[in-house]
């Protein structure tokens, strides 16, 4: 059972779940209480990152019914089996990838499309993949609506990448395959990062951050434990 926050379901209630564009946006302070409690208290110190996390409104990427819960730092079900990640793993996440304003990122596992929104209030480009086409649909609609035109999504499976775009700055991954698909480490450009969990269905996972050399090869790092849902696709039954 997800905790409850009273008076987040009663801004919820009152702005009809989510702030009307253009107007006055009622969640501002939640996300300013999040930033300062959560995501700063996590060690996420990129002042770009700490920005995204303020003006991305997570509300608008959980279920109607999840509305009140969208500024605590936990994750929530998105239907399929899947779910939205904390927001200070997100920040946690993308403050590893070390991003510029010109930077080009893929997302693999778009999700509700939080992660892909908090990517293009920072980079120039950002190019998600999502296995599970409702979901891929319903995230460039949502993306759309909140003008994110910087973000292009596609329904197809992540363990491929996004070839015709690549190579990337950087690559980030948001389901948890248990090796690391070579098309990723292939499509990443030298001196980019993949952020990435590794580790088996119901097992342990960890995060690794792997670095790309000038010569192609890789330097490996586990910065966290963690716990994702499992990618699916090729990677699921490899040959």
């Amino acid at each position: 059972m997800w905790p409850f926050f009273p008076w987040l379901a009663l801004v919820a209630a009152e702005s009809g779940g989510a702030a009307v564009a253009g107007g006055p946006d009622p969640f501002r302070a939640a996300r300013e209480h999040l930033v300062r409690t959560e995501v700063a208290a996590a060690g996420v110190t990129d002042p770009a990152v700490l920005a995204a996390l303020r003006r991305v409104p997570r509300h608008r990427f959980v279920p109607e019914r999840l509305v009140a819960q969208a500024y605590a730092d936990h994750p929530l079900p998105i239907g399929h089996g899947q779910t939205i990640s904390q927001p200070s793993l997100v920040a946690r996440m993308t403050q590893f990838l070390a991003l510029s304003p010109e930077s080009r990122v893929l997302e693999v596992g778009t999700g509700s499309g939080y992660q892909a929104a908090v990517l293009a209030e920072i980079v120039r480009e950002v190019y998600t993949v999502e296995i599970i086409a409702p979901l891929a649909r319903e995230a460039a609609a949502r993306l759309a609506a909140l003008g994110y035109t910087r973000v292009a999504v596609r329904a197809g499976d992540g363990y491929a990448g996004w070839p015709e775009a690549a190579p990337f700055d950087a690559i980030i991954v948001t389901c948890a395959p248990e090796r690391v698909p070579p098309a990723l480490r292939e499509q990443l450009k030298p001196g980019g990062r993949l952020c990435i969990p590794v580790g088996p269905v119901g097992g342990e996972q960890e995060l690794r951050l792997l670095e790309k050399a000038p010569d192609g090869s890789l330097v490996l790092r586990a910065v966290l434990p963690v716990r994702f849902v499992p990618m699916t696709g090729r990677v699921a039954s490899p040959p």
